[in-house]
């Protein structure tokens, strides 16, 4: 019995305390964090993406949002990793277009369906939903509408006695060639030709420049057929002849900008980013005020006009982040039309509206870089093409990475390096 009573006192004295502690006032509960991944390249720069999340943080006490950046090439790799984790290391993060087919297969990217209004359907370009949409379903908002732009030395292009950019690649051999006898450059274009996704990029342009296609309608290899073996054979000899900086099979986008902002190439591929840089930042280039874009070239008698590369991204919220709703709302907030214009330096944005009417002229001051860019991308999208949205895409690039890399470097005949990797297509694919 003396037991029995013990434990009633002892129950008792447990209950009151209890509500003793249930009455007492509670601490508010600090500001939720939100962990943002994204990147350092391409797109808004980080000072201008710090600023963005500065407004949010102000206009949303009750969300703390921390972003870090990484390289692009170290991007899925950080992404991946961090969703062995649970909750896992981020809760929001970039994702190239190339991946959203491997990362809804394996329940990384939240279903965002149900949360895109019509408003943004009505108002957001339409191929921009491409981007972060498979198989009907929606995994993030758009936020990064990009393609590589031909740019030229306006200025050393008029020395060597051309009043106008090439718009064929025969025909910028032709002016190359008279570039390199004057002595204006010893190697007149620059590529990102080294063993990363920036290769594919490249290579996509020359390939669909020249009529041909990474994948066929059956959805099987078709890089490795004639027209692909022309294409790898016209960069090798472009190498052997001076035409393109043998460097270029080490180079990614920032090493091209960086040989082209010093004057040492007339002519250069890349993204949008690089414009304003190379063209108005003085403490970033010896060549400001002398560089134009230009529509792609292709080559003749492929029944080509033009071929660029599509490289847009989004923001998706991860599938297992445990604060979904307030990760959303950065995310919604980042991609907003009102975020957008007025951080529209380095990046265009995805709502269509924006460039109706009065509305273009009020991008971020409606700078220099924008006037050029903007009609600029207007012009050249029509031509950008899609790398396949296939789940295995993150192998089958390295696959294609290492076939270029062993035909630029002579490992491999073209033939021989193409064959090898549109067999290891096939096996990833089954």
């Amino acid at each position: 019995m003396k037991a029995i009573r013990s434990f009633t006192i002892l129950t008792f004295a447990l209950i009151v305390m209890a509500s003793v502690i249930g009455c007492a006032p509670q601490q508010p509960a600090g500001p939720v964090t939100i962990r943002v991944l994204s990147m350092e390249q391409a797109g808004a720069t980080v000072d201008e993406m710090n600023a963005i999340v500065g407004e949010f943080n102000t206009a949303n006490p009750d969300i703390m949002v921390e972003i870090e950046y990484v390289s692009y090439d170290a991007l899925h790799d950080k992404i991946t990793t961090s969703m062995a984790s649970t909750p896992p290391a981020y809760d929001v993060f970039l994702a190239d277009d190339i991946w959203y087919a491997e990362f809804s297969k394996a329940g990384y990217v939240m279903d965002a369906t149900d949360r895109i209004t019509q408003d943004m359907r009505d108002k957001i370009f339409a191929s921009a939903w491409d981007i972060t949409s498979v198989d009907g379903k929606v995994y993030g908002m758009p936020w990064l509408l990009d393609e590589k732009y031909f740019f030229y030395n306006e200025k050393l292009l008029n020395e060597a006695g051309f009043s106008a950019p090439p718009t064929t690649w025969e025909e910028l051999v032709e002016q190359s060639i008279a570039i390199k006898e004057q002595g204006i450059a010893e190697y007149p274009i620059v590529w990102s030709w080294g063993q990363y996704e920036a290769a594919i990029c490249d290579w996509v342009i020359l390939l669909y420049g020249n009529g041909g296609s990474l994948m066929d309608a059956n959805g099987a290899p078709a890089f490795h057929n004639e027209a692909g073996v022309e294409t790898l054979n016209w960069m090798i000899q472009s190498i052997d002849d001076g035409i393109s900086n043998p460097a270029s099979i080490s180079y990614v986008e920032e090493d091209v900008r960086n040989v082209f902002s010093q004057g040492k190439a007339v002519y250069a591929v890349n993204w949008n980013y690089m414009y304003d840089l190379v063209n108005f930042n003085t403490d970033e280039s010896q060549v400001t005020g002398q560089i134009k874009m230009a529509l792609m070239p292709a080559f003749t008698g492929s029944g080509v006009e033009s071929a660029s590369i599509n490289g847009s991204m989004g923001f998706s919220v991860a599938a297992t982040s445990p604060n979904k709703d307030a990760a959303w709302k950065y995310v919604e907030f980042l991609t907003s039309e009102d975020v957008q214009n007025r951080y529209s330096a380095h990046l265009l944005p995805i709502w269509q509206t924006s460039f109706e009417g009065e509305n273009l002229t009020k991008l971020e001051g409606y700078t220099p870089a924008n006037a050029t860019t903007v009609p600029m991308f207007n012009v050249q999208f029509p031509y950008a093409h899609v790398r396949p949205k296939v789940p295995y895409y993150p192998e089958a690039s390295k696959t294609l990475q290492l076939a270029l890399q062993e035909a630029l470097t002579k490992q491999k005949t073209p033939e021989q390096a193409l064959n090898d990797a549109a067999a290891k297509w096939v096996d990833l694919a089954k």
